[in-house]
């Protein structure tokens, strides 16, 4: 598979089989993963990979927090804030083509909150990772984060397996923070939820569309 074919195989995946991945594939996936660049080698991200026993006691103990009422509490600005214009209609149409394929209506305030829950449930993969950086580095520093991200989901990706990168993942940091060495200093910017796609499962007929080339870049000569 070359670069070009796994940029557009990957895509959001929001159902995944039950199926482990094997450490050692985990280990050598990360070990790739870790030669993304970034700016001046700082290489500011920190990652913690949850599986098995931790990873379902995680989801309980994330959902207690929120069914004790538990605000959320993120160490950067999620990225829905704040968007107007463009970025909103992009937004509320990813959300409309969402709930569409789910079939779930905009007044099914019930079944889009059911559907919303599936975040914290990681969207049942057996894995979830979750990647901090220092809270006094800002957006520039971020830019590293996002290039190793996509670093490792086209990885991902190359060895067959699917991912579903998750800004909800920061909202509810404290339980992460207790099951993890995650540096001091540090908060957590996004999660992933990966595995073995289930093939063929609703939510994963999902597909996003994109912007026009013209809106996205200008050639300049």
């Amino acid at each position: 598979m070359n670069v070009s074919d796994a940029v557009k195989a990957r895509r959001s995946i929001r159902g995944f089989k039950p199926d482990p991945v094997p450490p050692e594939l985990l280990e050598k996936i990360f070990d790739q993963a870790r030669f993304a660049p970034s700016n001046c080698n700082t290489q500011p991200c920190h990652t913690v990979v949850v599986s098995g026993q931790a990873r379902k006691d995680l989801q309980a103990a994330i959902f207690a927090e929120m069914s004790a009422g538990k605000a959320p509490s993120s160490a950067f600005t999620p990225g829905d804030q704040n968007l107007t214009g463009v970025y909103k209609d992009r937004q509320y149409q990813c959300a409309m083509d969402y709930y569409g394929t789910m079939g779930i209506a905009r007044h099914e305030k019930d079944k889009r909150f059911a559907l919303m829950m599936k975040n914290w449930e990681f969207f049942d993969a057996p894995h979830v990772a979750f990647i901090s950086m220092p809270t006094s580095m800002g957006p520039v520093n971020a830019v590293d984060v996002g290039i190793y991200l996509q670093t490792l989901m086209l990885i991902l990706v190359e060895h067959g397996l699917a991912s579903c990168p998750q800004g909800a993942l920061a909202f509810y940091p404290d339980e992460v923070f207790k099951i993890a060495n995650i540096p001091e200093g540090n908060g957590i910017i996004c999660g992933l939820s990966f595995g073995y796609e289930d093939i063929g499962t609703q939510i994963n007929q999902v597909i996003m569309d994109r912007a026009p080339l013209s809106d996205l870049v200008q050639f300049v000569d």
